[in-house]
């Protein structure tokens, strides 16, 4: 049972239900569930390493399907402990994924999409342009490769999850959402969708979609601008769904009692990080209950923008945190390329990089 391309069926990324469906007949359902916590709780990475399967069945599903995690190309270490990961997929084209340690968490920055289609122009992913959508199993093997390597469990350590990587997670939904009931599931990974964080440049149709979803994740949506004309100048998608819309629909996001939308500003010198910039951001979100994080540029080639000083940073943040929870997010793996709107598998750092070691 192969793929038109030869390719075997991967695991990763089947539900239940699915893997029950491609058992041989006479199989107990209850080889499903086996086989399901062995891949999505336990992380197995090989057949041989599900024991409680007959040797029989371990043998025909290695002749027939893949676990289909994806390969390691690359690691990249920082010198603030990030890591930045290089992931081959079965079909050759490669993802980056982050691994952030923090006191008392980890955080692990997902990819959706090979490249991305939005084009803001002050991000390195942008330049690759897309390549094609994640599955739901390439979503979720990013986390389970990255949990592996570095020994994370959701039951000793807690773990959060932003899909912040290459790609408009919006844009490749029903995969997203799957992935995340995979990644949620008590029996698998069993993280919890309060520590998923989505982010969107805002495709207006498929929030409303998204916002139906169980479980569902935070949403976090990319601003960048205090204006109209601002914000189509630096992300073009608001030719088509414009600044003033997309705040409309987040008036009308339902959100549940313990939730805060949160809107991410990427602050860029002398372009959008002045205080009439910051004036006019606090009128635009006053009406909804959310949090701004902001971000100073992190440069890169090809990109025509540059990034603001401290002092100009702490300026703006004053202005908004008088009226709307405010911070600012430090930037994690500068010299590896690995910090936010950096991914666009990058073979060397700003700095000094240093290689992960092979394995």
């Amino acid at each position: 049972m192969r793929k038109g391309s030869g390719q075997a069926i991967s695991l990763i990324g089947l539900e239940e239900a699915e893997l029950r469906a491609l058992l041989p007949e006479g199989e107990p359902a209850y080889r499903a569930r086996q086989l399901y916590e062995a891949l999505y709780r336990r992380r197995v990475s090989s057949f041989s390493e599900i024991t409680e399967l007959p040797s029989a069945l371990r043998e025909r599903l290695e002749a027939e399907y893949s676990i289909g995690l994806p390969e390691r190309a690359a690691r990249y270490e920082s010198r603030d402990g990030t890591r930045r990961y290089l992931l081959r997929l079965a079909d050759g084209k490669t993802v980056e994924a982050v691994f952030m340690p923090e006191e008392g968490r980890d955080t692990l920055c997902i990819s959706t999409q090979v490249g991305c289609p939005v084009d803001c122009k002050f991000c390195l992913t942008a330049l690759m342009g897309l390549e094609r959508n994640l599955t739901a199993g390439e979503i979720a093997g990013q986390v389970l490769h990255l949990a592996a390597d570095n020994g994370l469990w959701a039951r000793e350590k807690r773990i959060n999850i932003v899909m912040m990587g290459q790609g408009e997670p919006l844009l490749n939904l029903p995969a997203v959402l799957k992935a995340v009931r995979l990644l949620c599931d008590p029996r698998g990974m069993g993280i919890s969708p309060r520590r998923i964080t989505v982010s969107t440049s805002g495709i207006i149709p498929r929030m409303a979609e998204f916002a139906r979803a169980e479980p569902r994740p935070r949403l976090a949506i990319s601003l960048n601008a205090s204006t109209e004309e601002q914000r189509r100048a630096l992300m073009p998608i608001t030719r088509k769904y414009h600044l003033a819309d997309l705040i409309e629909a987040c008036r009308a996001y339902p959100l549940r009692p313990w939730e805060r939308l949160t809107f991410e500003y990427v602050l860029l010198k002398g372009v959008n990080d002045s205080d009439a910039d910051a004036r006019r951001v606090v009128r635009l979100l006053a009406p909804l209950r959310c949090k701004v994080n902001l971000i100073a540029l992190n440069p890169g080639p090809g990109i025509p923008f540059e990034t603001p000083p401290p002092e100009r940073v702490a300026a703006f943040q004053a202005i908004v945190r008088r009226s709307i929870p405010c911070f600012v997010r430090r930037p994690r793996g500068l010299d590896i390329y690995a910090a936010c709107g950096q991914l666009k598998r990058m073979e060397t750092g700003l700095v000094e990089l240093r290689p992960g070691v092979p394995g």
